[in-house]
């Protein structure tokens, strides 16, 4: 679909262009426009952030804060325990780790693996050089997990959206059965919104953190879907 458009595209600004760069600017064309998508994305992020540095959203972070608190309980307590650390760097680790071996025995190819890994390397570099930007201290309640950074915005939402984001997106692509598919796609949407909503639960984040994190790792996802699929249409254009 993505691949499809990003051809049908190139294809009509090509038909714009003439001259000895005809086969090759469509393409640099259509990497500034994802670029231009990405610039919005950013703005949007920055006008939540500067609302988050002036503390306009103070009365939002207090009352969703309080009305996640109010649910703790042991078992849940348990849960997005758990939730939180499969959003972390052993929980991405195991996840690369079944990946490579579906790549391996299934798919017959790493690009996928590359492809994860890449995106989730984007975040958190990204998520580092922001919170260094904003630098935002933790809330001031009872911590329930132990953290060593700063809070905006949340690593664990950003990459979240990013890694389990991007493989919602492959999942959406492969040509599997239908049931599994829209299964597989609620479960990985359901864990994204738990790994934020845990950053709440545990007293490491203000919403607006994750919030932030949230909007952050999906313009990394709309990013890296049009690279990649623009690198295949150039890869297989008989054109170029």
């Amino acid at each position: 679909m993505v691949r499809q458009t990003l051809k049908t595209l190139i294809d009509k600004i090509r038909g714009f262009i003439s001259g000895p760069y005809r086969q090759k600017l469509p393409y640099l064309i259509t990497v500034i426009m994802a670029l231009i998508i990405v610039v919005v994305g950013v703005n949007f992020f920055v006008e939540l952030s500067e609302s988050v540095k002036e503390e306009l959203m103070g009365n939002f972070d207090e009352q969703v804060t309080d009305t996640v608190l109010s649910f703790r309980n042991p078992n849940l307590t348990d849960y997005f325990v758990f939730v939180t650390e499969v959003g972390d760097v052993k929980g991405y680790l195991t996840v690369l780790t079944i990946i490579a071996i579906l790549s391996i025995l299934v798919f017959k190819r790493w690009k996928y693996v590359v492809q994860i890994t890449f995106v989730l390397f984007l975040a958190t570099v990204s998520n580092m050089m922001l919170k260094r930007v904003f630098d935002r201290a933790r809330p001031e309640i009872e911590h329930l997990v132990s953290v060593k950074t700063l809070s905006y915005p949340s690593g664990h939402a950003m990459s979240a959206m990013a890694f389990y984001g991007f493989i919602i997106y492959l999942v959406y692509k492969f040509k599997i059965n239908i049931y599994l598919k829209f299964l597989l796609i609620i479960l990985l949407t359901i864990l994204i919104l738990s790994i934020g909503t845990s950053r709440i639960y545990l007293g490491v984040h203000f919403p607006s953190d994750v919030a932030g994190g949230f909007i952050a790792g999906m313009i990394w996802v709309f990013f890296c879907i049009l690279v990649f699929n623009l690198v295949e249409v150039f890869r297989r254009d008989p054109k170029t």
